[in-house]
């Protein structure tokens, strides 16, 4: 199972542009995480550019699922590369719509992977600029029941293990919820059961990817 993959933060998108012998390429990426958004993506790109010959799309999730679709141009001159580019920058749960505006001249299937390459290109480039690109790492949450006294002390050694607070609350005893890269866990569990005496103070939650 990979331990970390790029995607596009939530709320943000990106454009890019190429234009070939007068033809309009015009790539546009979005974070989605179903094919329900992806084809919700689909549908607001056509319709902002109601007049284009062509809408290509081609998205990849996380889970290993991909698509794409020529939308009319020949066979794996437009999809397919648009994928590949998604693939090649590292990108997962992420959707790439490229319009094309015919120029009046035939670009012939060399000419129509190199522009669809080249638009998706630039629209990771632009995300990329933008700081839009993050990176999702497997993550392993852990919960801790604590003595007030031990508040500090354990805080430092899960920093020190690598992880890092995502919440506090304080009642009888504090609770905390903390994050670890999966694995780097296992020394925080190891080390508050030894300053507990060997009791159980602490249990690992199942691994999901998170920003880290």
């Amino acid at each position: 199972m990979m331990e970390s993959y790029q995607t596009l933060k939530a709320g943000t998108s990106a454009t890019g542009e190429f234009t070939d012998r007068k033809s309009r390429f015009i790539a546009e990426i979005r974070p989605c995480t179903s094919e329900t958004e992806a084809h919700e993506f689909l549908s607001e790109v056509k319709s902002h550019y109601f007049d284009a010959r062509h809408q290509v799309p081609a998205w990849i999730f996380a889970d290993g699922r991909k698509r794409c679709s020529d939308d009319g141009e020949p066979s794996r001159t437009a999809g397919m590369p648009t994928l590949e580019v998604l693939e090649g920058a590292g990108l997962k749960d992420v959707c790439c719509v490229t319009t094309r505006y015919f120029g009046g001249t035939l670009l012939g299937p060399g000419g129509l992977v190199r522009a669809y390459t080249a638009a998706a290109q630039a629209a990771v480039e632009a995300a990329r600029g933008a700081g839009s690109i993050i990176e999702m790492t497997l993550v392993t949450p852990v919960v801790a029941e604590i003595p007030y006294s031990a508040y500090e002390r354990v805080r430092r050694m899960a920093e020190d293990a690598g992880g890092k607070v995502t919440d506090s609350i304080f009642s009888a005893d504090v609770q905390l919820t903390l994050a670890f890269r999966s694995g780097e866990e296992e020394a925080f569990l190891a080390a508050l059961k030894e300053l507990a005496a060997g009791e159980e103070r602490a249990h690992a939650l199942k691994t999901r990817f998170a920003e880290f």
